[in-house]
Parts: C-alpha cells; sequence; structure tokens
C-alpha cells in the first residue's frame, strides 16, 4: 500500500530561495522513488531549526491539521533530525517520522544487490542508528513495513547496542574480505597498465544510460534517483583501436549521509584509481551548476580531484536554448545519440593525448604481436608499411612510463 507523506522543511533565512526549492523537490523524487506519495509539502523559515521539535509551535499545529484532514501515514523531514527531535514529533504526532538520511539509506537498502552493496547499505544503516537509539521511538520497530523500514530495523535496535556494535564489527570484518578482493583486480589493472575510465556525476544525471551504450551492456537504468548502486566494470574499444576499461559508479548527492559516503568508501575507491574521470552532467536540469559543485566536492573528499576530468553535458535532446559547457574540457551530448557517443570518445583521445607523450616506433612485419600490444595500449595517429623493409613505422601517444616505451628506448 502507498503511503501518504507529508514533507516538513524548514528554510533558513539566511540561505538561498532557489536551492532550498530544488532541495525539495529532490527530496519529493526521493519519496517517490521509496514508493511513498507525497500529499503536501509543510515549510517554516527560520534561522535555525527548533532544537527540540524542528518546527515552531505554530507549524506544529499546522502539522497537527494536515495530518486529521489528509490521512497522513509519515511524516518525512528535510533535514537530518537529532534523536531528541524525532522522539519528540513522534510523541507529539503519534506518526512514524524519518528524516532525510533515513529516505536515502532505506532506498539504498532496497536497491543493494550485490553481496558488497547489501552489507554496505546496512553498515551505513547501523552506524546511522547507533547515536540514535536513546532518542528513537516508534520508527525502529514499524513492523508493518513501509518506507524506513528495510534493512536492521528489525532487530529492535534501540534495547541492544552491544548487539549493533557486534554486528557493525562482523560486517567491516566481511567487507575487508571484499574490499581485499577488489584491490587484487585494481592491482592486476595496474599492472597491465589498462587505462581506465570512470564515470561519475549526480544522480539521474543519465551515467547508467551512457555507460549501457557505449558497452552494449544492460545494468539497470531508469529515470529515478540512484538507479545503480553496485559499480560495474566493462571493456571499451576506443576509435583508434585503444582498449580501456571504463566503470559506472552511484549516483551523488547533496546532503548524502555521512555514515553511507563511510560504509561505500571501498566502493568509491574505483574512482581513485581512474586515469580519466567522465563527470556527467544533466544540462537540462535548471541546478546543473550547483549539482556539478557537488560531484565536485565529493571528488575532493575522495581525494580524486587531480585525475584529469571530461564534463560531459548530457541530455542535450532535452534543451530548449542553446547552451554554454560552464566547465572546460567539455562535450555536450545526448547518451542515446550514436554520433554524439562516437564525439564523446574522439574528445576523450584528444584529452588523453594532451596528458601522454608522442612515440615513434619501427615494427617490423613479423612482429605481429607488438604490433597488436601497440593497438591496444596506445593511440596510433599514423601507420605507414615499407614494402622494401617490409616494417611498419607507427606515430602514436603512450603514457611516459608505459612498458611498451622503455622497449622502444632500449632498441633506440
Amino acid at each position: 500500500m502507498t503511503e501518504h507523506v507529508l514533507i516538513i522543511a524548514v528554510e533558513r533565512k539566511s540561505g538561498e530561495d532557489l536551492h532550498f526549492k530544488y532541495a525539495l523537490e529532490e527530496l519529493i523524487s526521493l519519496t517517490e522513488t521509496a514508493k511513498g506519495e507525497v500529499v503536501d509539502v509543510l515549510t517554516q523559515k527560520r534561522d535555525r531549526p527548533h532544537p527540540k521539535t524542528y518546527l515552531g509551535k505554530g507549524k506544529i499545529e499546522e502539522v497537527h491539521e494536515l495530518i486529521e484532514a489528509l490521512n497522513i501515514d509519515l511524516l518525512i523531514a528535510n533535514d537530518e533530525l537529532s534523536a531528541s527531535q524525532m522522539r519528540n514529533l513522534e510523541e507529539e504526532f503519534a506518526l512514524p517520522i524519518i528524516d532525510r538520511s533515513q529516505l536515502i539509506l532505506d532506498i539504498f537498502a532496497g536497491r543493494a544487490k550485490t553481496r558488497e552493496g547489501k552489507l554496505q547499505v546496512e553498515l551505513a544503516q547501523y552506524q546511522y542508528l547507533l547515536p540514535r537509539l536513546h532518542g528513537q521511538g516508534h520508527s525502529l520497530s514499524r513492523l508493518g513495513g513501509g518506507i524506513g523500514t528495510r534493512g536492521p530495523g528489525e532487530t529492535k535496535l534501540e534495547s541492544d547496542r552491544r548487539h549493533i556494535n557486534h554486528r557493525i564489527d562482523e560486517i567491516k570484518q566481511r567487507l575487508k574480505t571484499v574490499v581485499n578482493q577488489r584491490e587484487q583486480y585494481r592491482s592486476r589493472r595496474r599492472e597491465n597498465q589498462t587505462f581506465q575510465i570512470a564515470i561519475v556525476g549526480y544522480t539521474n544525471a543519465g551515467k547508467s544510460t551512457l555507460f549501457n551504450r557505449l558497452t552494449n551492456s544492460d545494468t539497470f537504468e531508469q529515470d529515478q534517483l540512484f538507479a545503480t548502486l553496485d559499480p560495474t566494470a566493462r571493456q571499451l574499444k576506443l576509435p583508434s583501436g585503444l582498449q580501456v576499461i571504463i566503470s559506472d559508479t552511484v549516483g551523488f548527492m547533496q546532503d548524502l549521509p555521512t555514515a553511507l559516503i563511510a560504509a561505500f568508501r571501498s566502493t568509491l575507491e574505483e574512482v581513485k584509481e581512474a586515469d580519466l574521470i567522465y563527470h556527467v552532467i544533466d544540462a537540462s536540469h535548471p541546478d546543473h551548476h550547483q549539482q556539478q559543485e557537488t560531484v565536485k566536492r565529493l571528488l575532493k573528499e575522495l581525494n580524486a580531484e587531480h585525475i584529469p576530468i571530461l564534463s560531459v553535458y548530457n541530455k542535450k535532446d532535452l534543451l530548449s536554448t542553446s547552451f554554454i559547457p560552464f566547465e572546460k574540457p567539455a562535450v555536450t551530448i545526448s547518451a542515446f545519440e550514436e554520433s554524439d557517443r562516437l564525439r564523446l570518445l574522439y574528445e576523450t583521445e584528444k584529452l588523453m593525448m594532451t596528458h601522454w607523450e608522442p612515440y615513434t616506433r619501427i615494427v617490423h612485419a613479423s612482429e605481429g604481436k607488438v604490433l597488436q600490444q601497440l593497438k591496444k595500449a596506445s593511440i596510433i595517429t599514423e601507420q605507414t608499411f615499407d614494402e622494401v623493409n617490409e616494417a611498419y613505422t607507427i606515430h602514436g601517444f603512450l603514457p611516459s612510463s608505459h612498458a611498451l616505451r622503455q622497449v622502444e628506448e632500449l632498441e633506440e
């Protein structure tokens, strides 16, 4: 059964009206993603949220009236609530209440498919709930299901802090094994000197659509928030013949719960291993500039801001006016258009060549293996065949530290 949801939100007097408006729209989308129906939104302008009840006394009365008139099942707060605020509001309204962070954690719990993803979400939920145990009321024991009850909700969290701490240690231990396996894959890719591209971006920017079209994959894609949760990596051939690894990652969002970022750090480490980042931006979104800044801030937190970035402004088919990219280097595309995707790949090679070093190599016709290696590992810009000497002259670009370049230097 769809739950009727009332959203409550405090707008800071010193804040930006537009930013607050988009944050509310985002919260409504999150609620719909969690299969809730937002029947009304109640806002209040204050210097800061009320320390005990989040909203002021007058607005509390209004909430009572709306609950009665609209048959409300659940309240969702736009901000992260303290344990005491949550307890006071539940006692006041005799209804369950969750905040933005719990809602996001709930969506992640429903999205996780792999063992690692499920463990990461469960860890984040426990870490979020642990400091709130003393203040939690009905919301931790909602056995009837509904938004905010996925994951560890049925284990009587409020009465068993030791059990939770033990479970957190257990999950961390299990995740360590998975993290070690992931690190082995990474070190193998490093040894093979495979070029890696990571796709990042604000949630619902079209990352999975682009990933699927580029690699002919079928990872989950849908017009909803956090459609992709578990990272996926595939091989991709660039126009020159160079083979790279490209990986899709979880969408970013402003005000992501700290516990979630911490729990997903091992997954997000994939971004740090990349040689190039595609930052996919929904060019049609009115708040795309703010979304860009959120992603850049999170990349900085991951210590990945030093990696070259190609800004991919997506959804140009939804633009009604001419568009000027804010970031450089950039390309404006529709992920559905094959010609746009090809242009993106050519731009990718152009950008790679600015970071790589040119090389010239003579490869004899008998050295077929070397020729294949160069085609797979470098960007070949020119290839000629000398029939007299039965040798190819190859011009191209390679990373300065690549093993194939060292072979070339030895021959010289």
